[in-house]
């Protein structure tokens, strides 16, 4: 949930943070599986509200969601 709600804080804030949001994906994606839904929809969220190109992340999240 931690990296769900700093990544929706940023993106919120508009701000520019493009190697905060890569340390992210990087983290979150093995650690898909246990995200709740609202996890998973908030750190979509945040990705494409920031206007980060994360691909791995997107195609993770949406296997996670299946």
């Amino acid at each position: 949930q931690e990296l769900a709600n700093t990544a929706w804080a940023f993106a919120t804030a508009g701000v520019n943070a493009a190697r905060l949001f890569d340390a992210i994906a990087t983290t979150a994606q093995p650690r898909l599986g246990d995200f709740n839904p609202q996890d998973l929809a908030n750190t979509a969220w945040a990705f494409a509200t920031a206007g980060v190109n994360a691909p791995r992340l997107f195609d993770a999240i949406a296997a996670v969601a299946q």
